[in-house]
Formats: C-alpha cells, structure tokens, sequence
C-alpha cells in the first residue's frame, strides 16, 4: 500500500473494539495506509484514547485538520464517550448522530458512529452497524440476513435498506470461557479443527439444544475414559455451541439468504454448519465491510 506520507490524507477511518484498534488513511482514491494496535476499548481509560489514537496515526497528520470517524466499542459507556444508540427499524448507518469525542490535539476532530438498540427482546449492538451498512454499500438491493459470527454472533434482518430486526447470541465468549477457564481446558487443544467431531457435536445440539450441558460435560469424561484428543474436543465444542446458535436463531437462516461477514477461519465454521441445513451463505470480509461503512458515514460513497 502507498505510504501515506506520499498522499494527502483526507481523513481516517477507525473500527476500535474492545481488544483492538485498526486504522486506515483515507485520500481522494480510497485507503492509501493502515496501523494497528492492541489498544482496544477494554485496556483504556477515557483520557487513555486520543494518546492512543495518534500513537497511530500521528505520521499522517499534518498542520490542518483531519476529521476521524470511529465505529464500535469506542463509544460504550466504558469508552472514549457514550455514543448513541438508535431503534430498530432503522437504516444501519445515519451521518447526521455521529457523537463528538473530546480531544486536545487540534489536527484532529473524532467523532464516533451510533449503535442500535432493540427493545423486545432486547438487544444492542456497537460496530456490526457499520459493518452492515458497509454491505449494504457493495450490495445495495440485498434483502435477507447478515450473520456477524465473533465473540458475540449477531444475526440481522435486512429488508429494504432497513435494520428490521436483530438478535445476539455470546457464542464466542462461551467457547473462549469454557476452553480456557473450565474443567475442560484441561482436555481442549489451542488451535485445530477436525471436521467429523464438529459436524457430529453440531447435529447434536440442533437436535437436542435442551441437552447442551450434558453435552459439555460428555466432553471431559471421554477425555478422561477414552483419550478424546484435545483437537477433536476443542472441535466438538465448537460444533455444540455453533449448534444452540443455529437451534436459536433457525428463524434468521431457515429459507432465508444469508451473508456472513467476519474472520475467514470462524466464518467457514458458520458457512459448514448453514451447508449442513441446506443454506448456501456469501462471505464478506470483516474490513471491507467496516472500511464501505464507515465512508457511507464520511459521505464519500
């Protein structure tokens, strides 16, 4: 990618988390360089953000102002500053209730995009929003539902440009709590996938979504009686928890047309268990996605 310093930046784009920070520079042609950090919205306090943003992008600013707009935990109420959330029915994207960050440098200004909220069931979500806009920029006619698998899995009903409705599952954070913090990280490898224990583990829990403690407990005893391998374990919880997901939202994916957006790895895993149900998904990836929404938000797409 082109060294920013050669460009001239005309703004830059953010998508901050709660464990990470990425960012792009922006000129007239589109993104010319990127950084990133581990400085996600978890390790700071509110006066730890803006030095953490320029520890980044300090080599592309220059003596005038560089507008930054920011999507995801950056504007919990634990982050730089509570942005707003907006109810479903709504377009994923609105340019007009960015919320202004403070910030002390005077080459940039920082403004932070709003979630959306649901009142029944209720439900938030922080940066997927952006994500959804952003493919609704690359597919503009998309009507069907967009699945952001990751710590904590959204599905999204799209029609007619709108958020119709949304639903969070915290599969994510149970795999990681249960593989690294229970009695079964004793018997769970790191890394590795192993197909027949995941597709069988999956079958299971959308048979039987009700028996799913059972099934983890299954896990340790034959790691214990029979040798289970930890990469077929670590497999087979993958394959439960992806099955309570599918078990809880089949309203979202049954007979609909689903777009996965996210890391390549984990969304295969999502597109093996749908290709089991008889869905055939689109794959978006994560940054691409984010970069087309946060441009809608800059009004520059």
């Amino acid at each position: 990618m082109t060294a920013a310093s050669s460009v001239s930046v005309e703004w830059i784009a953010a998508d901050w988390g709660t464990s990470h920070l990425r960012v792009t520079a922006m000129a007239a042609a589109g993104p010319v360089a990127t950084a990133a950090s581990a400085d996600g919205m978890g390790r700071l306090h509110p006066e730890e953000f803006e030095p953490a943003l320029l520890r980044l992008i300090a080599p592309w600013l220059t003596a005038g102002v560089t507008p930054v707009i920011a999507c995801g935990m950056v504007g919990a109420r634990q982050g730089w500053v509570e942005a707003s959330y907006r109810a479903v029915p709504c377009t994923p994207a609105a340019m007009d209730m960015l919320t202004r960050a403070p910030t002390q440098d005077k080459r940039i200004t920082v403004h932070i995009t709003p979630g959306l909220s649901q009142i029944r069931p209720a439900d938030v979500m922080r940066g997927e929003e952006t994500q959804v806009a952003g493919a609704l920029v690359l597919n503009p006619d998309y009507d069907g539902v967009i699945c952001l698998p990751g710590t904590h899995s959204k599905w999204v009903h799209v029609s007619a440009g709108e958020v119709v409705s949304f639903q969070t599952c915290m599969t994510g954070e149970l795999f990681s709590l249960l593989s690294q913090q229970s009695v079964l990280r004793h018997g769970i490898a790191a890394t590795g996938f192993a197909p027949e224990p995941f597709d069988a583990a999956l079958s299971d829990a959308l048979s039987r979504p009700e028996k799913l403690a059972a099934y983890l407990f299954s896990l340790r005893a034959e790691g214990l009686l029979a040798d289970l391998p930890p990469i077929a374990a670590r497999s087979r919880l993958s394959g439960l928890l992806i099955g309570i997901e599918l078990a809880a939202t089949k309203p979202y994916w049954l007979g609909q047309r689903v777009t996965l957006i996210g890391e390549a790895a984990l969304c295969g895993f999502y597109a093996r268990a749908l290709a089991s149900q008889g869905v055939s998904v689109d794959l978006l990836p994560a940054g691409d996605a984010t970069l087309a929404g946060l441009s809608k938000l800059r009004g520059v797409l």
